[in-house]
């Protein structure tokens, strides 16, 4: 996916999740384009990537509604996948990780490093964030050997915001951002350091708490602590 097309997926979910649109609601290519600034291109990009990740759906040859979901629909959708991904860093702590693996993974935290090691935010590192996020996280699972695992969060990232792909960046609230994608780097790094010791309980358990890093850690990390308690 090409950086424009991930800015527009990135867009897209924040509306969505901020009700701009509505369950039910027909997305147009032609709308959605003007509203963003954008050429229908990379929209059309966008419609396929939310489409597969549950938050669309067609309807019709050429158009897509916004699929209906719940509030707990997305928190046991969250639950499920961090209850797999666990399940799958407990097995690879338990069985050991190659080099390969963990040279890997360690590239993922090093890039995620130099990325937020200048002390904030980007719209264009977005996008970057995205894709070592995602090379992590895929290294760690397709790394158990277990196609069941694979197969169970293949299924469960077509629920909506249920994938590790499908956190939410808020364009417009970068300073707080930063500080969650910072909060989710050091659980990737305490997560390859359960690895790298056998600690398979220990990976399981950050493994399942980094799930909701998307869910519940803007009301830790958000601007007004007051507002949150």
């Amino acid at each position: 996916m090409s950086r424009s097309s991930s800015d527009i997926v990135n867009s897209l979910r924040k509306l969505i999740s901020d009700g701009h649109y509505c369950p039910g609601e027909r997305v147009a290519e032609l709308h959605v384009a003007e509203k963003l600034g954008v050429s229908r291109t990379p929209v059309r990009l966008a419609f396929r990537t939310l489409e597969q990740e549950g938050l669309l759906q067609r309807a019709g040859k050429r158009g897509y509604v916004v699929r209906e979901f719940t509030e707990e629909d997305v928190q046991i959708a969250v639950e499920v996948r961090g209850a797999l991904e666990g399940l799958a860093a407990r097995r690879l702590a338990e069985r050991g990780m190659s080099e390969e693996v963990a040279k890997r993974l360690l590239e993922c935290l090093h890039q995620g490093e130099e990325l937020l090691g200048k002390g904030y935010l980007t719209v264009d590192d977005i996008a970057t964030w995205s894709d070592i996020n995602r090379r992590f996280h895929g290294t760690l699972v397709a790394s158990t050997g277990s196609q069941v695992i694979q197969d169970a969060i293949n299924k469960n990232n077509h629920l909506p915001f249920a994938s590790a792909d499908s956190i939410i960046i808020d364009t417009e609230a970068l300073d707080s951002e930063y500080h969650k994608l910072r909060m989710a780097q050091m659980h990737h790094r305490l997560v390859y350091q359960a690895l790298n010791h056998g600690e398979g309980a220990r990976a399981e358990m950050l493994m399942r708490e980094h799930a909701y890093i998307g869910l519940r850690y803007v009301e830790l990390l958000g601007v007004d602590p007051i507002a949150t308690e």
